[in-house]
């Protein structure tokens, strides 16, 4: 069972030396306790009509001017390396707070003045755990992320797609859209996501993403909620095929691939890490250095997930292991070592 309220866990001056050294932290112009100061918010109501949980905020005018010139300044450092000329033809259109979730958000729209195209960015409480789970991500899985932290303030791209529970209901069913693709996408996505222990992976907190192929059309699942990541206690937060949220997906799989099958994507996912690990191995030596000492979780929840892999895997060291971080070691090191004897054997 998921904690309802998870315990946000500050960045330590460990993990601040770590992001400095990897340009991940910067003092940024705008922090989350100043997007805090609003006068007052309107309700966001989408197309339906239907309340969306999050609030347009107001500030007063003056304050206004310079918060939004402060976003334009963090949007040019999120993606042009903090060039100040692609500021000129960029405008706030609106800064949205979202009244739900562990670390409050408000979402920044940022528009181009020249052709009318949009963008998100993110301004969050720097949560420990999420921080770990997007470099994690960004390291361990296909997709590269941007991120910028300063004291208490993260920023975070937006990563766009189509959410898992809105995709269902579009487009399950449309001939040009094979299930089968979609079920192999979901097999290597639940692998993922137990490898290095990002929990809660329910179909609201992953999208889409849908790639046009010559013949066919390509899919690939990213997560977008990294608040979960190795917090809970419970092995099977960290595999997306046990949430409910998720069994059309499940079902798909189950339809289309025999054990075999499902087998042989897993072991290529496990393969694609195994790469990336060894590609970053000196990255991740610095991560895990910082991680084997920090709190990121409960003494419980810590030995039940130890004692939960070590009867998955059959591995009596993961029973052993008296944090968090030594928890995703020794699952990385699984995947290297288990990958190593499979492609021997070959």
């Amino acid at each position: 069972m998921i904690t309802r309220k998870k315990i946000i866990y500050p960045v330590n001056e460990s993990l601040r030396r770590y992001l400095r050294l990897y340009q991940r932290e910067q003092k940024l112009p705008v922090t989350y306790n100043q997007l805090r100061d609003f006068l007052e918010t309107i309700p966001v109501i989408d197309a339906r009509g239907k309340d969306t949980l999050w609030e347009t905020v107001l500030y007063p005018q003056e304050q206004q001017n310079e918060i939004n010139n402060g976003l334009k300044k963090i949007y040019a450092m999120l993606k042009a390396g903090g060039d100040e000329k692609v500021q000129r033809h960029l405008y706030i259109e609106r800064i949205d707070f979202c009244t739900f979730g562990n670390t409050h958000p408000f979402r920044i729209k940022i528009v181009n003045s020249y052709n009318d195209v949009h963008d998100y960015f993110y301004v969050k409480i720097a949560d420990a755990s999420r921080v770990y789970g997007l470099e994690l991500e960004h390291i361990l899985s296909p997709n590269q992320l941007n991120y910028l932290v300063h004291e208490n303030t993260l920023v975070e791209e937006h990563i766009a797609g189509i959410p898992g529970d809105v995709f269902l209901p579009l487009y399950n069913g449309r001939p040009e859209f094979n299930p089968k693709r979609i079920g192999k996408e979901f097999v290597k996505f639940n692998e993922r996501c137990f490898v290095r222990l990002l929990g809660d992976m329910r179909a609201y907190n992953f999208v889409f993403d849908i790639t046009p192929d010559f013949d066919d059309f390509q899919f690939r699942i990213r997560a977008i909620d990294f608040d979960q990541q190795f917090f809970e206690g419970s092995l099977k937060i960290y595999l997306p095929q046990y949430f409910k949220e998720n069994f059309p997906y499940v079902d798909m799989a189950l339809k289309h691939f025999n054990k075999d099958v499902m087998m042989q994507y897993q072991q290529e996912e496990r393969a694609l890490i195994a790469r990336r690990i060894k590609e970053e191995r000196y990255r991740l030596r610095d991560l895990r250095d910082i991680l084997v000492n920090d709190e990121i979780s409960t003494t419980e929840k810590i030995k039940q997930l130890g004692f939960e892999l070590a009867e998955y895997y059959e591995d009596a060291v993961f029973e052993r292991c008296t944090s968090m971080g030594e928890l995703i070691d020794r699952s990385l090191k699984r995947v290297l070592v288990t990958t190593h004897v499979k492609q021997s054997n070959m």
